[in-house]
C-alpha cells in the first residue's frame, strides 16, 4: 500500500489505528457525552480546590443571618461587582425572620480577595479566595459598621452556613465515594466474574447462584441494615470507608456478570488455546490475555455504576445512617430538608439536589457515550 502511494500521491497512507483511538474518535462525535465529561471534570476540579473556590469555610457560622436568601451578584458602574445588603426583620407575632434588600447599601465583591486564613489540601497556607466580599473596600465605605459584609450566593441554612461553600466541600465526599467504591467493585467484579467464567463447572454455578441471592435483596433496606450495625463511636473517616465498602459489596454483581459472559466467549479463542499449549498459567491467561480484550466494556460498566454509589451515600446520609455532622456531604446537607415546612419557606435548602441530579445525569451520559463508542458494530 505504501509503495502504491509513492506512485499515486493522492492515495492516503494506510495507518493502523488502535482500539482506544477508534473509541476516542467515536466518543468525540457524541456531543452530549462530551459536554457531560467536561461538566464532570469541572465538578471534580471545584471539589479539589474547594478551599480556594468556596467563599467561606465549611463550618463558618453567622447566627445573625440564619436562612439568609440567595444574594445574586450585580454589576454597575457606581459600585462595580456587588450585592445588596440584606436587613433581617423579625415578625413580632410569629417570630419568623425575613430579609429585605437595602437598595442604598452595596457590599463590594472581588476576585482573589483576602478572607479567613486556610490551608489548601491541609498543606499550603493561603488567604486568597476566588470570589468573595472585598473586606478592605467594605471597611473604607463602612468605617463604623459593626458587622462584616455577607455574601451568600446560594443562601444560608438555619445556622448561617453558606450553602455554596458547603456544597463545594461536600462534593469532595459525595464525588469521591463513587470513585473509591468503584475501585473495590472493580477488584471484586473482575476477580469473581473472571474466575467464574474461566473455570466454569460447579464453581461457576455456585458463584452465579450467590450473585442471584445478593441481587434478590432490596437495596435500600439492606443498605440501612448494614449501616445501622456500624458502631456509633466510629470516627467520620471510618464511617466514610465503611459506607464505601458496603456500597461496593452490593455493587460488584453487575460487573461480575459482564466479565463472566465475556470470558465464556473468549476462553476458547485461538490465542487463549495457544497460551495454554505453550504452558502459560491460568492466572496469566485470565488477567494478561482475556480480561484486557474487553477493557472498554469494563470501563463502560464501571462508569454507569458510579451514579448508584453516589446515590447510595446520599440516601444513607440523608436518613442519618451514614455520614453525620460535622462531616459535610450532599446527603448530610439534605437532612435539613426533612422538615417540609422549612423547605416550603426556604426552597434554597434543596439546592444540593440540583448538583446530585447533574452529577448522576453526567455520568449516565458519559457512560452512554462510551458504550456507543466501544461497540465494534457501531457505524464508523
Amino acid at each position: 500500500m505504501n509503495a502504491l502511494a509513492e506512485h499515486h500521491p493522492a492515495w492516503p497512507l494506510a495507518r493502523t489505528q488502535s482500539q482506544w483511538h477508534l473509541i476516542r474518535r467515536r466518543f468525540a462525535r457524541h456531543r452530549v457525552a462530551v459536554i457531560a465529561l467536561y461538566l464532570l471534570v469541572l465538578l471534580y476540579l471545584l471539589a479539589i480546590f474547594a478551599e480556594f473556590v468556596a467563599p467561606y469555610p465549611a463550618d463558618a457560622r453567622d447566627l445573625d443571618h440564619p436562612y439568609c436568601p440567595p444574594q445574586l451578584p450585580r454589576l454597575s458602574l457606581d459600585h462595580g461587582l456587588h450585592v445588596r445588603r440584606l436587613v433581617c426583620q423579625v415578625d413580632p407575632i410569629t417570630f419568623r425572620k425575613s430579609y429585605r434588600q437595602d437598595a442604598n447599601d452595596a457590599i463590594p465583591l472581588g476576585l482573589f480577595v483576602r478572607g479567613e486564613p486556610y490551608k489548601l489540601w491541609g498543606l499550603i497556607p493561603m488567604e486568597r479566595r476566588l470570589l468573595g466580599v472585598d473586606h478592605e473596600a467594605y471597611r473604607r465605605t463602612h468605617p463604623g459598621a459593626a458587622t462584616r459584609g455577607t455574601f451568600y450566593a446560594l443562601g444560608a441554612d438555619k445556622y448561617g452556613h453558606d450553602i455554596l461553600s458547603r456544597i463545594l466541600y461536600g462534593s469532595r465526599i459525595s464525588l469521591s465515594v463513587g470513585l473509591i467504591g468503584i475501585a473495590f467493585t472493580f477488584v471484586l467484579g473482575m476477580t469473581i466474574g473472571g474466575v467464574s467464567g474461566y473455570v466454569g463447572g460447579g464453581l461457576d454455578t455456585f458463584i452465579q447462584r450467590a450473585i442471584e441471592i445478593v441481587n434478590s435483596f432490596p437495596r435500600l433496606p439492606l443498605w440501612i441494615a448494614l449501616a445501622a450495625v456500624m458502631p456509633g463511636d466510629w470516627s467520620a473517616l471510618r464511617i466514610y470507608f465503611a459506607i464505601t465498602i458496603v456500597l461496593s459489596l452490593l455493587g460488584w454483581t453487575r460487573l461480575a456478570r459482564v466479565v463472566r459472559g465475556k470470558i465464556l466467549s473468549l476462553r476458547e479463542e485461538d490465542y487463549a488455546i495457544a497460551a495454554r499449549l505453550i504452558g502459560a498459567g491460568h492466572g496469566r491467561i485470565l488477567f494478561r490475555h482475556l480480561l484486557p480484550g474487553f477493557a472498554s466494556h469494563i470501563i463502560v460498566s464501571l462508569t454507569l455504576s458510579i451514579p448508584g454509589m453516589i446515590l447510595g451515600e446520599t440516601s444513607l446520609s440523608f436518613l442519618g445512617l451514614g455520614l453525620r455532622p460535622p462531616v459535610v456531604s450532599w446527603g448530610v446537607m439534605l437532612q435539613d430538608c426533612m422538615d417540609v415546612k422549612a423547605v416550603t419557606i426556604y426552597p434554597w435548602l434543596l439546592l444540593p439536589v440540583v448538583f446530585i441530579v447533574l452529577t448522576v445525569l453526567c455520568f449516565n451520559f458519559v457512560g452512554d457515550g462510551l458504550r456507543d463508542a466501544a461497540d465494534p458494530y457501531a457505524a464508523k
